[in-house]
């Protein structure tokens, strides 16, 4: 195989996890395995270079999934998860980054940003009647999401706790 066709064929696995489902770490396993020891795959030994291309599409795509759950222009369309998906596909992440060594933590500003915004408009929406609210997790989840991000409740819009149903809110008074 000449350098051309190795390109061509990480390119084209790049690709792939790049643009994989809802866990890319696992599209990443995948096109390790078909790229080394899959019987029908190229049978390449992969340079670390090699490695962390197919790494950073894998965090490439968890960025955008993470933050596609924080838009509030997505909550009408087939691709919204809600915000319990973003706490999934965040801690996904970070297990990811952990296992391959790799420090995220550049992108936790970037998610809190988009969390406080997500969550101001949301009560905007839900304070004007325009819509019901579309936060799906619990309180608790949403306090442990900001406490892996390392941000205070106090940084949240003021009225979050309303999004919650009133069982919610019992939880978080008796908590």
């Amino acid at each position: 195989m000449n350098s051309a066709e190795r390109k061509a064929i990480l390119a084209d696995e790049i690709l792939i996890v790049r643009n994989s489902g809802e866990i890319p770490e696992i599209t990443y396993h995948g096109s390790l395995y078909y790229l080394q020891e899959d019987k029908d795959g190229p049978g390449l030994r992969l340079t670390d270079e090699e490695i962390c291309a197919l790494q950073e599409a894998a965090l490439e795509r968890y960025e955008e999934i993470v933050l596609r759950d924080l838009m509030p222009e997505n909550r009408d369309k087939a691709i919204y998860r809600g915000l319990r998906r973003s706490v999934y596909n965040w801690q996904r992440m970070q297990d990811f980054c952990r296992r391959i060594g790799r420090d995220c933590s550049a992108f936790g500003p970037v998610v809190s940003r988009r969390l406080q915004a997500f969550l101001e408009q949301e009560l905007a929406d839900t304070r004007s009647g325009r819509r019901k609210t579309s936060v799906n997790c619990s309180v608790a989840d949403l306090q442990g999401f900001c406490a892996a991000l390392a941000m205070d409740l106090d940084e949240l819009p003021a009225g979050w706790q309303n999004l919650f149903g009133p069982s919610e809110k019992m939880e978080k008074q008796c908590a």
